[in-house]
Parts: C-alpha cells; structure tokens; sequence
C-alpha cells in the first residue's frame, strides 16, 4: 500500500498573504480621504464661532441645515455663497422635503446683527422654528 505524501509545495511552511492584506489598506486609504473632504468643508471659512458654557456637544442629526454667516456679511449653506432671498427658496425647499427641519446657525462672533437677522427672517420665512445657534464650548 503506497504511503501519502505532502506535495513539495505544502512543505513550505506558512505563507502570509499580502494580496488581502493590500486590500484592506487600499480600502483604508480610501475611506480617510473621503472622511477628510467632508471635515474640510466648514473648516475653510474663516468664521470664528463665539464660545458658550452652556452649549451642548451634541452630535449632528443627518437633516439639519448648518448656514455660516461670514463677518462681512457673506451666508454660506454647503459652500455655496447665497443671497437672502435664494437662502429663503433653499429653506423652503427643505421644509417641502422634512416638515420639521432643524437650522443651525454659525455665525462669526464678530459679525453684525443685521446679518443674523436676515437668517432669521428667511427661516421665519419658510416656517421654520427649530433654529439654535453654533457655540464652542469654553474651557474654564
């Protein structure tokens, strides 16, 4: 009766795989370049939020509506510079969409009043009345 034997290649001992391994890190690499696009979208405006301690470090609901209102006066929503009109049809289109849309409004702490109230008026506007205000928390 004929004895069985290993292959010449199973004798190699143990092989680790690096296409899998390749993989994964290509994935890796992928996923943090798409993250990092997404977190760089606010943090090119200058706008220096004013700080609060009373503000809450709540995380972000996915259909919240973040407007940026530059110190000169300029409103950002999603990196598109708009006017207050154009800010009143957007709100209202998302009011169309979700009913009880949440605004937060993230305004330089040096900007004027006038420029929050014209915010204000377009989400009054499109009846919207889930609005707060983007403060930093102050470290004591």
């Amino acid at each position: 009766m004929p004895k069985f034997k290993m292959p010449p290649y199973h004798k190699q001992g143990i092989v680790v795989q690096m296409v899998p391994l390749i993989d994964v890190m290509l994935f890796t690499l992928i996923l943090f370049m798409y993250i990092s696009v997404f977190s760089q979208t606010e943090a090119n405006l200058d706008i220096s939020v004013p700080q609060s301690t009373s503000s809450s470090r709540e995380m972000e609901n996915p259909g919240e509506i973040v407007i940026n209102v530059a110190k000169d006066g300029r409103i950002f929503v999603n990196d598109r510079q708009m006017g207050g009109e154009q800010l009143g049809e957007t709100l209202k289109d998302a009011v169309a969409l979700f009913p009880n849309q949440q605004v937060i409004i993230r305004a330089d702490e040096n900007s004027y009043h006038k420029f929050i109230v014209t915010v204000l008026d377009a989400c009054a506007r499109a009846n919207i009345w889930n609005v707060s205000f983007a403060t930093v928390h102050a470290e004591l």
